[in-house]
This record gives structure tokens, sequence and C-alpha cells, in this order.
């Protein structure tokens, strides 16, 4: 009977033992089983959502660049392709412009001659001046490239039918006036058609045109037959208006009369504006030198002049072109000019441009400048 009873007993024992192993396996079982399920569901959510960690990528990128600009680290990602010098000085306000770290030029400047020997027996090609020439730019500008040029000057030339005179004019000009240090600019103002040559408004039309490229703040006005002989005589403006071509060849290298302003003079943009400019109103030869002359005089305005060495010019030999005849018009309108002044000039420019040309060596604007209204 005791037998049975320790059978029974160990059996009871044994019995237990197996459903507590079975409980054991059976939590462990479960326990792996849900921890399999979160990496798996892990796993899939991270496949699901392609667009977040790409926005994050980007914004992650960012901030590591940044950081690793902060750090000194380079981001291997990045290809870094260093500004040019030009913009890294536009960014930087601060930075003064190109021109601000040049001293103005000399003056007087250190490259002139002095008296040169000028002549007109031997013809000259456009080709030839433009390759003894290489530093101008088209529209025949200039501008020195080691120091600020004192003034930004416009030559204004009135012109037709001339092209053998403008040759010369250019062979001779281009080098004084780069030898001067001038920032500058050649306009030569065509008139267009056969109708009478009204030059002085050519002068008014060259104005206009000049300050549609450029501020200039003085204009040379120049005939294209006087070339000067010293390249002392500065084509620039002063505070007075100058006249410079004060001894021509032609009438014995000294001045015709003291009210002459014609041939060659300089005007700043005030200067003319204070004067309104030339009259339009003088159609053929003579009358429009006097008539600046005396709207000068109107405003108490002095003329300077360079002394008769310095201001000597050869003039090349020509005949009269047609339809410049004497204007029969001149004296009378001379005798109103201070009536008219106000209301003929500047203010009253009618013109229509036919056309523009760039040269290396000229601005050449071809222009209707209308006809006489008697």
């Amino acid at each position: 009977m005791r037998d049975s009873t320790n059978f029974s007993a160990v059996q009871q024992i044994c019995t237990l033992v197996v459903v507590l192993s079975f409980v054991h396996i059976a939590f462990i079982s479960i326990y792996y089983l849900r921890n399999v399920d979160i990496s798996v569901s892990f796993l899939q959510f991270q496949q699901e959502q392609p667009s977040v960690p790409d926005q994050t990528e980007r914004t992650s990128s960012s901030s590591s660049r940044g950081a690793a600009a902060e750090l000194g680290t380079p981001d291997p990602s990045v290809t870094v392709t260093p500004a040019p010098v030009e913009k890294l000085s536009a960014l930087n306000k601060s930075a003064p412009p190109t021109d601000a770290k040049l001293d103005r030029c000399p003056d007087p400047p250190p490259a002139l001659v002095g008296p040169l020997r000028i002549e007109f027996s031997d013809p000259v090609s456009m080709d030839t001046i433009r390759a003894e020439n290489p530093n101008l730019r088209e529209g025949g500008r200039y501008k020195p490239k080691d120091c600020i040029a004192l003034q930004k000057v416009a030559i204004i030339i009135p012109f037709r039918n001339r092209d053998e005179h403008l040759k010369f004019w250019l062979y001779y000009l281009h080098p004084i006036l780069q030898r001067q240090q001038l920032d500058y600019g050649v306009y030569v103002i065509n008139q267009d058609g056969e109708l009478t040559f009204n030059r002085a408004k050519l002068f008014n039309i060259g104005y206009v045109e000049a300050l549609k490229d450029y501020d200039y703040e003085c204009f040379i006005f120049s005939d294209v037959d006087l070339i000067p002989m010293d390249d002392h005589n500065i084509y620039k403006c002063s505070s007075q208006p100058r006249h410079l071509s004060v001894a021509v060849d032609k009438f014995g290298f000294s001045l015709p009369y003291t009210q002459i302003f014609g041939g060659v003079s300089a005007l700043t943009k005030e200067q003319y504006l204070h004067i309104n400019g030339f009259s339009n109103n003088y159609w053929g030869w003579g009358g429009e030198d006097d008539d600046i002359y005396k709207r000068l005089a109107f405003k108490e305005m002095s003329i300077s002049r360079p002394d008769s060495i310095v201001g000597r010019y050869r003039m090349i030999v020509h005949h009269r072109d047609e339809k410049n005849e004497p204007n029969p018009e001149r004296f009378n309108r001379l005798g109103r000019t201070i009536e008219t002044m106000n209301e003929d000039g500047a203010n009253s420019l009618v013109y229509q441009v036919v056309r523009v040309e760039k040269d290396q060596l000229y601005t050449k604007v071809t222009v209707d400048v209308g006809k006489p209204a008697y």
C-alpha cells in the first residue's frame, strides 16, 4: 500500500514537471514570435515610406554640409567650385569697384611728345589704322588701363562725303587721344541725302546720340579736316568753354578774329545745356560758329584757348562741298540770336536716325535732318 502511494506521488510530480516544461516552452515561443513580428513590421514600415527618408536626406545633407563647413570637414559628396573674383567682389558690398583701385591719370599725361609732323601726301587705309590701334573697342571707344581718365570725352564730327579726310583724322587723332589718356569715343554724324548741309544741327544730334552710349562729361565738336599739330593740345573740357583750333595753317597760324568759336571746340554737358546747344537753323555754310559765340557771350561765359604754338592745326585742303553753299540767311539770323537762342537749339531738335554703324575706329550715325523752311 505504501509503495503504491509513493508511486502515485512520483507520477504527480512528473506530470507537474512536464506541464511546467510545456508552459515554459510556450512562453518562450510566444516571446520569440512577438519580437519577430515587431522586427518584420518595422522593416515593412521602412520600405513603405520612401519619400520621408528622401526629404530627410536632403535636409540632413544640407545640415551635414553646414556642420562639415563649421567643423572644417569636407563633404565628399559635394563639389565646390570657387566663385570668380568679380562675383565675390560684387557680393561683398564693401569691396570697391575695379576702377577705384586705380589712381587718377596724371596731369599732364606723361606720354605726350609735343609738336607733330602732319602730312597728307600719302594716303592711309582703314585696315592700317585699325592695325595700329589694337586697344580700341567697338565704336571707336578707348579708356586707359592703368589709371582713371580725368574726363569722359565724346568727339563729335559732322560729316558727309569726306571719307578720305576721315581716314587722315582717324590716323592722326586716335594715337593722340590715347596718349592724352582720355576715356573717349568718336562719333561721326553723317547727314543722309543730298539736301543742304546743316553742320550745327549735326553737332546737336551727335551730343544726343553719344549720351545714348555712355555718360560723357565733355564734348569736342570737331570738323573732319582739322588735325592738331601738338598733342599737348588736350582734347578735354575746362571750367570755361574752350576753343582749341586757334592757329590754323590756312589763316597763317593765327586767330582770324576773336569772336570765333569754330573749327574744334570743347563744351561740358553743363555748358552745352546752359546755352541750349547749337542753333538748328543754319543751313549751308557760315554763321553757326558766330552764333555759338554769341550764345556764350549772352550767357556771360568766357572762352579759354591754348596759346598759338600748342593750338596749331593743319587743315586738309579741299573744295567746298556741294549743297553747302553760303547761307543767305546767316546775317539775319545772327542779328536775332539773343531772341531765338532759348527756343532754337537742343530743346527744339528734331531728326530721324537712319542707321548706326559700329566700327573699331568710330561710331557712324546716319541721320535725316530734314530740310530748311525757306
